[in-house]
């Protein structure tokens, strides 16, 4: 089978992250199978994938609805003798709708990555129940419970997490967080990697360290955040300055194969308000670095509050920033989470599981099942 996967999206982030995931594992577990990228020329994607031995072609477009995105999708289609299209965003489904209104397209899968709920409008509904979709991929149960709202047909849901990729992950030759960027020998590193986008809820992230440092008077402390700099991104600055935390917050932008910095953080701080479930949180427990979350979308599918991490409402800077001193004054808590996470993500959470999962679908639905 040849499966063309459609993005775009112009960033980086975990569903782009997932779509090189898929691509590179499909490979050795199917290697009679073919898979082909399409994404955004001169995107953030577009460059990773030009170091990747992943087939990938590439288009313009100067605003979301572009015509150009369709017809070089049909004609990939053509040249390529496209069986399948697995669909990995929102603005990509709709180009492929257009797509078919021109040209009878391969059938449809369609990954939803998010816990943002199906709006109720005509057109949206459309194309979420578009006839071509034969399966929606959901990235856990809390997006599929979402999605099963609005979907004609919940029996096209199927769950399929993402998890990370367990092998080959080596950080000796990567930078030094202190060196590098001059902190501290004896500072404690919160870390996040979050693209600036409200989903995420920096704006959480950046209050957790004022009432840590400026409340409570913790300034052993810096905040380390990596992420795809944004429109939200000089109105962070203005607030850290605000708050007089330039000291002790780093904001970085895009590091290519940020994960890698992952096992320099003495704690994960996720801060978000929707996620599906974030890659982050997958690379922290394989690096055994300790997770604390806000508990939204399917994080607690995977963080069992108490026991492998620790999980707060939306919002709640307060409680979170409280865990941070539960988690960093009590190594034995540290061992805990963190052996239970590596686990956990071993058996259950591999990009490696979810190539399989995903092979078996496109092979139920290339034989109308």
């Amino acid at each position: 089978m040849h499966i063309l996967h459609v993005s775009a999206v112009k960033s980086w982030g975990g569903g782009e992250n997932h779509i090189e995931n898929l691509c590179n594992e499909l490979q050795k577990i199917a290697p009679d199978s073919q898979n082909t990228i399409l994404c955004i020329k001169n995107g953030l994607f577009h460059r990773k994938l030009q170091n990747s031995e992943i087939d990938f072609e590439t288009v313009r477009i100067n605003f979301k609805m572009d015509l150009r995105f369709c017809f070089k999708l049909i004609e990939i289609c053509k040249k390529k003798k496209i069986d399948l299209i697995h669909i990995h965003d929102s603005t990509a489904l709709t180009l492929c709708i257009m797509a078919d209104h021109l040209y009878n397209l391969p059938t449809f899968i369609f990954s939803k990555k998010t816990t943002f709920p199906i709006r109720s409008r005509k057109q949206t509904l459309y194309k979420y129940n578009y006839k071509k979709i034969k399966r929606i991929l959901c990235v856990s149960e809390a997006t599929k419970a979402i999605t099963a709202t609005t979907v004609n047909d919940p029996k096209k849901l199927v769950s399929i997490y993402h998890g990370t990729k367990i092998n080959g992950f080596n950080t000796s030759k990567y930078i030094n967080i202190k060196e590098y960027y001059n902190i501290g020998d004896s500072k404690k590193i919160i870390g996040n990697i979050a693209n600036h986008n409200w989903p995420k809820d920096l704006d959480t992230f950046i209050k957790v360290a004022y009432y840590l440092v400026h409340v409570k008077g913790i300034k052993d402390l810096h905040f380390f955040q990596i992420g795809n700099y944004t429109t939200e991104t000089p109105e962070l600055i203005e607030k850290i300055e605000r708050f007089n935390l330039s000291k002790y917050i780093t904001l970085t932008n895009v590091i290519p194969n940020a994960s890698k910095l992952i096992p320099q953080f003495n704690v994960s701080l996720v801060t978000s308000k929707s996620e599906g479930i974030p890659q982050f949180i997958y690379e922290s427990f394989l690096n055994k670095t300790p997770v604390i979350s806000t508990d939204v979308g399917g994080i607690s599918e995977i963080i069992a509050h108490g026991k492998n991490g620790f999980l707060a409402p939306s919002g709640n800077y307060k409680l979170l920033a409280d865990q941070i001193i539960e988690v960093l004054n009590n190594p034995e808590l540290i061992e805990k989470f963190t052996t239970i996470s590596y686990q956990k993500v071993h058996e259950k959470y591999t990009t490696a599981m979810m190539a399989a999962k995903t092979l078996q679908e496109y092979k139920l639905v290339l034989d109308g099942k």
